[in-house]
């Protein structure tokens, strides 16, 4: 029975194993090609925009409202007999009454983009821009705020073929006045709408303009002249299409950043057999009807030629005196050239197309193209005659489209399918034929590499399909045109094209994964095993085999974690202060705030009025240092810089506040001042269009001084004058802002301003005025809340609410008398406010007894606390939607009996409080830290305001006035005060709907002027720019923001192993040089090179070793890319010889061998999809500039340039990845200072400065050249590699110390990268320490050369990116070194070594430091304003010895590369690509070949070089193939079952064998 059961395991074991899936192809039948038709699963590129669409004249209706003009269709449809049924679109879906529903069925489907179009009669009536229509730009402005504040991105069209018929009535498109007509609207559209629309098309589809329009007459106007006027309108078109471009791009871009292009629409044309008439024939088509249009535009500026042959021919044959098609002028061919950013798509159907000679009797577009299409019978038909379905068709013309126009980004901007009119909600055949195109589209991006970088499915709701009126539906919404609401159905579609778009494409499901698959098989072999078992007659040895496995079960299962605490770690109850793992809700609504006194400035600038902090600090002896707010961060000229920070962030919410004296300057509606509208129209505006969502206070304590000087808040007008505020501010900006606070902590105010008087307006009355402020404020936030609700709620859509601040107040014992004290703290500061406006209309009851009580007792005649008149309190009950809370820290709280004598509101609480000083403290003398506290605080506004929406307005630590980038109070803070928030969620059911974390930047710390710093971002307030920099708070909150919380993690600490993959699209390659590895060092006329001739010469190399042969890459260039290709690798990094191009090194002298070995290198990656980044030098100088001085001679600046020049020219249409130098540090320091290395001189003291001054120079002279004369055509990127260990200070706690690991990394990776990234100067620490030296050692000037100020301007910003070499880290010093001679090392004045624990290599001066790489990333991230960075090189070596378990090598790649992935997820280092060095084993310079730092085993004995991977060459792989280190099934929960549960069968199946054999 026992073997029964093992044969049991064993067949379904093999079972699971052996299934196969069967291919699965796309939709329709008839297609099923298992190459062309599979179906295909993955995911589209991050990023791509996903859309749907609709055009003005097919949905809008109100065709001759509010002042618009009639187009040429309204005409068209009038006239009757055009359009099926007579049908018109005077109302079509009333789209012009519903933009909120429209923007609801986007947002419903999750789209990112809608795509939609611009009536030109709705905005210029007479298509003149002497005649503008306010409604309409109303119109179009309010549909693109709903849009903005939803986070959809408008992708809008000037024309999709309503032209205003006044045009018309003067010959339309046929006449070139036109061309100024539309120029003058898209300019008025740019404009008007530019800072919030950043996708432009200027034409839909203008084929069916002039074929449909004016050449067969089916569509309006009607005109039928296929001959010539349909020629005559595409041109008019074109030019209107260039002219529009050139006004953007010469106007607009710059301030705007947005692109605009075409939109053109094409069947796929498929010859109808293969022989080259048909090809030809079908190549004419895809010219007579995409090229027509985008040749001029996409390539040369002219007709394609096939057109201009035909056309002219059948005009000739016709009797025309010339040709019908017109002809561009050389200078307009010049002006349309390359006028788009994009290709825009619409694609439906595709065609048979076969060669056929036309009737050349009468001149006619169809006639001039001798061809002849028809559609297959067998594909599936739609509700449109014309269309039918053919997936594969658009995968072609998206490839045709992405080579015949050089790999432009394209757009899909339409493609849907139609039915007819009915009522029908399961609209089956839309379903597929979205599902199956999509699918095509993915693999002309994903198999093919097409660049497409977004699709539009037509239509978002059913309309009038022109022609065809009603008869004919595409809409994703069923749309009742007999309803008069025109009430909108979403279909099924709709649910398949969201699930599609969610998730962004086609993943492969879960349980179709052979994971799951053997979990499944799993299941049914423990089962198996359990009856095995229990079959056994001799149960006593099948006994020991289930103690085993029950044993082994519980091990498990038993498994138990240690518990992890917050921060700090004065708290450590385990029920209190245990780390929380998870996430927050589904749309939780993360943000950063500011305040306008604390960042903008400009106090007095454009028109703004004084506010009470404008005096205040001006008075003098309020404010710490006297600081003031006149300049503060400047972002009142700042927007862009400060939006930046936020979208950089990945916030989706952002609060600020608007000044009351900035729009209204003495307060009064009577004063508008336009420019302080016009700065917070601005900054919402630009918000909206990175999808940030403005959340805005209107009173955040800067009152109009203008108010102040007749009482302020204590005065109860001030009750209407708020509310006039509010009201403009709601009307004004209240289509785009859709969160609202009226007032931001009015305690502070009423408290600190009326009360203690440390706050502006400095008064001092805590007996009365506090309480008659408060009055006023609660009236004012009331009435402004009605205002909202009556006015304004309905159609713009938002909520407001009021933040409140507060301590938590925690009871010092448990005794009755703290806890009632505690209640009455927290009564009397939230309560205050909130009592009234979230209960009853009325203060808390505690807070009336307490002040009735003492205001009696100090003989006032009633109670210091106002009252509310029955009417008040029924105003004011329930004047919100929302409750902000804004908090920082708690206190203790105890009852006392407090002074009577003088009225307060202090001593009316009969309460003492304090904190602990155990509690860690911050930059303010008022704020501790702890954490727990927000979490009580929440779950008491939570219980006491009946689960009022809550969102934390404002939360955060301060720091003292230092420059602490490293900020990690403020890290450990936000870790653990927003843990606390999840927990109030998920543990109390708090209903918590947002954090928001205070500050965005330092500001203005009201009384405590600059003194304390509360930003994320490092402000510089002596810098006249008032420079932002992110500190690491800004880091790890962007962290918490993305993961929307604290996913659970293994292990969180710096050195634990990172799960997780690297950015998509990132760069995995291998890397080797010239003279390491070609050989051939004299062959086919190569020139001697500097290291042929220091290796000849010998003394210089281990062993006298050469390059001569090397691996004879030279003869192996199929070898070596079948290794790049067996890795999986998509980039190769490799450098030309310099010699081997130009023997002598001049451009006089070119060797056409060499250049033909590069040449098919080159072409054998490409031809393998791997892409060539190429260094231009890599150390191997031609001898023959050597000897006129090599680097230390300036003219080889020219040199370098002229093979620069000829390598870009000869090879940059095929390498889009250039470095100038590959370390050039090695160059300097080796070559020329301690003559190591070729070319063996040494003198460290002058010559490496000049030899670095004239690379430097050659750097940027190469890069301009690139720049200038080829990047617009070539399309690629260049920059420079530079090499350095990771310089760590000794003790980080020493200044000195810090400064000399900073100094050290300016002197090796600065003296380089600081000319070229950051001002082209050497640093500063540079020049003073080496002038210094200099001056010591009696030189006349500086040892560093100096750069001319043109020099300077010359260099600056030559590098489109990073390249670092990196392979080991030191530790450094301050130390002061000798002086008596100039020296590079001694200029520096540091110490520097490796710890002899860390691991070591082959060679003596690379030890294994992983943490070193991310520090260093980090480094250059921060110090070169995040730079794109490529690892360019990074390995490890062995000994000379054959060992292909380089394990080493092995465990150096998986930690390092690690370290690499925390640097971009941790730290947010833009790092884009990583290189292992080295593809093979070769000569390593002056160690020879007696260090191996290959991941292949070269043989230099065997002539052959015959090369053997090594096991590094699998792991690599690994790591390549799943983009870095994806969680493995068997570290996850499950795939610890998964083991418990092999041991369990292995048990078992131990237990059958021994009773078998027993």
């Amino acid at each position: 029975m026992a073997w029964k059961g093992v044969v049991v395991i064993l067949s379904l074991v093999i079972a699971c194993i052996s299934s196969q899936e069967e291919p699965e192809y796309v939709y329709p039948d008839v297609f099923n090609d298992p190459e062309r038709d599979a179906f295909h699963y993955g995911t589209f590129p991050e990023g791509f925009a996903w859309s749907s669409a609709t055009s003005s004249y097919q949905i809008e209706g109100a065709w001759n409202a509010d002042g618009k003009g009639e187009s040429i269709w309204d005409r068209f449809a009038h006239e009757g007999g055009h359009v099926y049924n007579n049908d018109t679109g005077d109302v079509a879906c009333d789209s012009y009454n519903n933009i909120e529903e429209d923007v609801k069925m986007i947002k419903a489907m999750g789209l990112g983009y809608y795509r939609f179009s611009f009536s030109w009669p709705r905005i210029l009536p007479d298509g003149t821009i002497n005649n503008i229509n306010a409604k309409g730009v109303e119109y179009y402005s309010n549909l693109i705020d709903a849009l903005l504040v939803e986070c959809i991105t408008p992708m809008v069209t000037l024309y999709h073929w309503d032209l205003p018929q006044a045009l018309q009535d003067v010959g339309g498109w046929a006449n070139d006045t036109i061309v100024e007509r539309f120029n003058d609207y898209a300019d008025f559209c740019f404009k008007t709408f530019g800072t919030r629309v950043k996708f432009w098309i200027t034409f839909n589809e203008p084929w069916i303009v002039s074929m449909l329009g004016y050449g067969a007459g089916s569509f309006a106007p009607g005109i039928v002249e296929p001959a010539i006027t349909v020629y005559v309108v595409t041109h008019n078109i074109i030019k209107s299409h260039a002219k529009s471009w050139h006004n953007y791009d010469d106007k607009y871009r710059s301030s705007q950043k947005g692109k605009i292009g075409i939109t053109l629409n094409s069947d796929f044309f498929e010859p109808f057999t293969k022989n080259q008439a048909d090809v030809d024939a079908a190549e004419r088509g895809l010219q007579f009807q995409i090229g027509w249009f985008a040749h001029p535009i996409f390539k040369d500026g002219d007709y394609p030629q096939v057109m201009k042959d035909n056309v002219a021919y059948k005009s000739t044959m016709q009797g025309y005196p010339k040709s019908r098609l017109p002809e561009f002028t050389d200078k307009e061919k010049e002006y349309i050239k390359g006028t788009t950013d994009f290709f825009g798509l619409n694609h439906y159907t595709s065609v048979y197309t076969k060669n056929v000679t036309t009737d050349t009797t009468d001149g006619a577009y169809w006639t001039d193209q001798n061809i002849a299409t028809w559609k297959d019978e067998a594909w599936p038909r739609s509700g449109s005659s014309w269309l039918q379905v053919v997936p594969w068709g658009i995968r072609r013309l998206l490839n045709w489209i992405d080579n015949e126009y050089d790999g432009i980004p394209i757009y899909v901007t339409e493609n849907g399918v139609s039915t007819t009119d009915v009522f029908e909600l399961d609209d089956v055949i839309r379903q597929k034929y979205y599902r199956s195109y999509i699918n095509e589209v993915l693999k002309a991006i994903d198999i093919d590499g097409s660049n497409v970088k977004g699709y539009t499915a037509w239509s978002l709701m059913d309309n009038f399909e022109w022609a065809s009126g009603y008869s004919e539906r595409f809409g994703m919404h069923y749309v009742d045109f007999n309803d008069a609401n025109r009430k909108r159905t979403p279909k099924e579609s709709t649910i398949i094209y969201a699930k599609i778009v969610a998730d962004n494409g086609f993943p492969k499901e879960d349980d179709t994964s052979n994971g799951t698959r053997f979990t499944g098989c799993v299941q049914l072999v423990v089962s198996a095993v359990i009856y095995s078992l229990f079959s056994l007659k001799a149960f006593t040895m099948a006994w020991k085999g289930v103690v085993v496995i029950l044993s082994l079960v519980i091990a498990c299962i038993s498994s138990q974690e240690e518990p992890e605490f917050v921060y700090p770690e004065v708290f450590n109850d385990p029920e209190r202060d245990a780390f929380h793992y998870g996430t927050f809700p589904e749309g939780f609504a993360w943000s950063s705030a500011t305040s306008s006194y604390q960042i903008e400035g400009a106090w007095n600038a454009d028109g703004k009025g004084e506010s009470i902090w404008d005096r205040f600090a001006h008075e003098g002896g309020h404010v710490y240092n006297n600081d003031t707010g006149d300049v503060a961060c400047d972002s009142y000229n700042n927007i862009e810089e400060d939006v930046k920070m936020i979208k950089a962030m990945g916030l989706g919410y952002y609060r600020f506040s608007l000044s009351w004296p900035r729009i209204l300057p003495d307060g009064t509606i009577n004063n508008i001042n336009a420019k302080g509208v016009e700065y917070y129209s601005n900054l919402i505006d630009a918000l909206l269009v990175e999808c940030i969502t403005p959340m805005v206070t209107l009173y955040h304590w800067d009152l109009p001084q203008a108010l102040q000087d007749v009482g302020g808040w204590a005065n109860d007008t001030i009750v209407e004058r708020f509310n006039d505020y509010a009201d403009f501010c709601f009307k004004t900006f209240g289509t785009r802002v859709k969160f609202w606070i009226t007032f931001n902590e009015p305690w502070i105010v009423s408290m600190l301003g009326y009360g203690a008087g440390s706050f502006a307006p400095g008064i001092v009355e805590p007996a009365i005025t506090v309480y008659v402020v408060t009055h006023n404020i609660i009236k004012s936030h009331a009435k402004s809340w009605h205002n909202y609700d009556d006015n304004y709620r309905s159609s713009q859509k938002g909520k407001i609410g009021i933040t409140l601040n507060s301590d938590f107040f925690e009871p010092f014992t448990k005794n009755q008398a703290d806890v009632g004290a505690a209640e009455r703290g927290l009564q009397f500061q939230i309560g205050w406010f909130a009592h009234p406006i979230f209960k009853d209309g009325d203060y808390p009851q505690v807070m009336k007894d307490n002040v009735a009580y003492k205001s009696e007792m100090q003989g006032y005649p009633k109670s210091r606390l106002p009252e509310f008149t029955d009417d008040e309190k029924e105003y004011i009950k329930g004047t919100t939607d929302f409750f902000g809370l804004n908090h920082y820290t708690s206190v203790y709280t105890t009852n006392v009996t407090t002074d009577t004598t003088d009225g307060a509101y202090w001593t009316d609480q009969n309460i003492a409080t304090f904190k602990d000083e155990a509690w860690p403290r911050s930059g303010s003398e008022w704020l501790q830290v702890v954490p727990w506290g927000i979490r009580r605080l929440l779950n008491w506004i939570d219980n006491e305001y009946d689960g009022i929406p809550i969102y934390v307005t404002e939360n955060g630590v301060s720091t003292t006035d230092v420059f602490e980038l490293d900020d990690v109070i403020r890290q450990k803070y936000y870790r653990s005060y927003i843990n606390e928030v999840l927990k109030a969620i998920d543990i109390d059911g708090s209903n918590v709907k947002g954090y928001t974390a205070w500050s965005l930047m330092d500001n203005l710390e009201w009384a405590s002027g600059y003194s304390e710093r509360f930003g994320m971002h490092y402000v510089d307030f002596n810098d006249v720019n008032r420079k932002r920099t992110p500190k690491n708070s800004a880091i790890i909150y962007a962290k918490i923001v993305a993961d929307n919380g604290f996913p659970k993690e293994d292990d969180t600490s710096d050195d634990a192993f990172r799960y997780g993959t690297f950015p998509e699209g990132f760069a995995w390659s291998s890397a080797t040089s010239s003279y390491q590895i070609e050989g051939a060092w004299n062959a086919d006329g190569k020139g001697e090179s500097i290291w042929d001739r220091f290796a000849h010469e010998g003394g210089h190399v281990y062993n006298n070793d050469t390059g001569d042969v090397a691996c004879d890459s030279y003869n192996n260039i199929e070898e070596d890319v079948k290794m790049i290709k067996a890795m999986g690798l998509g980039y190769y990094r490799f450098s030309l010889s310099w010699p081997r191009i130009l023997p002598d090194g001049t451009i006089n002298n070119i060797n056409a061998k060499g250049v033909e070995y590069y040449s098919n290198l080159i072409d054998a990656l490409l031809v393998e999809c791997i892409t060539p980044m190429v260094t231009l030098y890599h150390w191997d100088l031609p001898q023959a500039l050597q000897d006129v001085g090599g680097w230390a001679n300036e003219t080889i600046v020219e040199r370098f340039k002229d093979y620069a020049d000829f390598c870009f020219k000869t090879f940059g249409t095929r390498v889009k990845f250039w470095l100038t130098f590959n370390e050039p540090w090695i160059v300097t320091l080796l070559g020329y200072g301690d003559g190591s290395f070729a070319p063996g001189i040494a003198d460290p003291a002058i010559t490496v400065y000049v030899v670095t001054h004239n690379i430097i120079k050659s750097h940027a002279a190469a890069w301009h050249t690139y720049d200038d004369n080829y990047r617009s055509s070539q399309k690629g990127q260049v920059g420079i590699t530079l090499n350095s260990d990771f310089i760590e200070p000794a003790d980080r706690s020493k200044p000195e110390d810090v400064a000399a690991a900073d100094r050290c990394l300016q002197f090796q990776v600065g003296w380089f990268a600081h000319p070229i990234y950051v001002d082209g100067d050497y640093p500063q620490v540079m020049k003073e320490y080496i002038a210094a030296k200099s001056a010591m050692q009696n030189y006349t000037k500086s040892r560093l050369p100096e750069f001319t100020d043109e020099e300077k301007a010359y260099i600056k910003g030559t590098g489109d990116f990073f390249g670092l070499n990196h392979y080991s880290s030191v530790y450094a010093v301050n130390v002061v070194t000798n002086t008596d001679t100039g020296n590079y090392w001694t200029d520096q004045d540091i110490g520097s070594w490796k710890d002899e624990s860390w691991p070591g290599s082959a060679s003596s001066w690379l030890k294994v430091v992983p943490w070193g790489i991310r520090r260093l990333l980090k480094w250059i991230h921060d110090e070169y304003d995040g730079i794109p960075t490529y690892v360019t090189e990074n390995g490890i070596s062995t000994e000379d010895v054959y060992d292909l378990n380089d394990v080493s090598r092995q465990k150096y790649y998986r930690s390092y590369i690690n370290e690499v992935l925390k640097a971009i997820d941790i730290d947010g280092s833009n790092v884009k690509g990583y290189t292992a060095w080295s593809l093979m084993d070769n000569f390593e310079w002056a160690s020879g070949y007696s260090e191996r730092f290959g991941m292949h085993y070269v043989d230099f004995n065997d002539p052959n070089r015959k090369r053997t991977p090594k096991e590094s060459t699998i792991m690599y792989a690994k790591i390549v193939a799943d983009n870095g280190f994806p969680k493995d099934d068997d570290t996850s929960d499950a795939g610890r079952f998964t083991g418990c549960v092999t041991l369990v069968i292995s048990a078992a199946i131990y237990s059958l064998l021994s009773h078998i054999m027993y």
